[in-house]
């Protein structure tokens, strides 16, 4: 493990872009991270690039998703022999579980599996921020001041789009609080905010649903009276036509499901108002 100098900046290779834009707002001007996950990057498709190992080989800390996201994390630590601190953040909170869509048999023979997907709860970003602040302080015990102060400031807007996602959920009915979407990523949101959720893929979008779940899938938007679905760019168009047509269910919007986005949606406050305000204002 390194301990940086108090004159040094901590260099930080970043593998989420909820990982980078949480390191960047505690860290500030006493860290320098290489972001290698970019916004709009699918993250369950991402593999390391030479250069992305070099940028590793020379940092102190690397961040990642955590819940099994990455699926190279071997070639980050030999990129950099050991010496990183490796901080996988979504292992240090609880997992809710799921099920992957059943195979063209009916038969499910992959498990149980955890829902990377843990920053659509405000609480867990929250929580993350508290751990990467400690690991900062770790590596750099002399700047543990700011390191704190920052943290604070940006928990402290945390709270506030937290409050704001409450007021603004609270617009749709209970009953209303039906969220169909193209893969499995919203399990925190709907734990935290009270929806029900159905998944046309499964947890990652490599996922392709068989033809028994849309069949499934189409009779419950009707049974309950779904008013709007959900959808990414990669979801198969067939199966998006197929399910407008046979429900009458409409598009509601585009989510952003694996991480920030463009534009308004590169900031993490900005990701969730954008999701959220869709979701609602569809299904109002």
């Amino acid at each position: 493990m390194f301990t940086a100098r108090a004159a040094d900046k901590i260099k930080v290779a970043s593998f989420s872009t909820i990982d980078t834009e949480i390191v960047q707002q505690v860290g500030d001007d006493l860290v320098e991270v290489a972001a290698l996950v970019k916004p709009g990057v699918d993250p369950h498709e991402y593999e390391p690039t030479p250069a992305d190992l070099r940028n590793v080989s020379d940092a102190q800390l690397i961040l990642t998703s955590g819940k099994h996201m990455e699926n190279y994390l071997n070639k980050l630590q030999e990129a950099t022999g050991g010496k990183a601190d490796l901080l996988k953040v979504g292992d240090h909170f609880s997992s809710l579980k799921m099920k992957p869509n059943e195979a063209e048999d009916g038969v499910d023979n992959r498990g149980v599996i955890e829902d990377p997907h843990w920053w659509h709860s405000v609480a867990n970003v929250k929580q993350a921020t508290k751990i990467i602040r400690d690991e900062l302080i770790k590596l750099d015990p002399a700047d543990k001041a700011d390191f704190e102060r920052n943290a604070n400031a940006y928990l402290a807007k945390l709270e506030d789009l937290d409050n704001w996602v409450k007021r603004k959920v609270a617009e749709l009915p209970r009953d209303k609080r039906k969220l169909v979407t193209s893969h499995d990523a919203f399990q925190y949101l709907a734990r935290d905010y009270g929806f029900k959720i159905e998944a046309i893929e499964g947890v990652n979008t490599e996922t392709e649903p068989s033809n028994r779940h849309v069949s499934e899938l189409i009779d419950d938007i009707k049974n309950q009276n779904v008013k709007a679905i959900f959808l990414e760019s990669t979801l198969n168009p067939k199966v998006t036509t197929q399910i407008t047509s046979e429900t009458g269910a409409k598009i509601g919007g585009s989510l952003y499901p694996d991480g920030l986005g463009p534009g308004d949606a590169s900031t993490y406050e900005g990701m969730m108002k954008h999701n959220v305000s869709t979701i609602v204002d569809a299904l109002k």
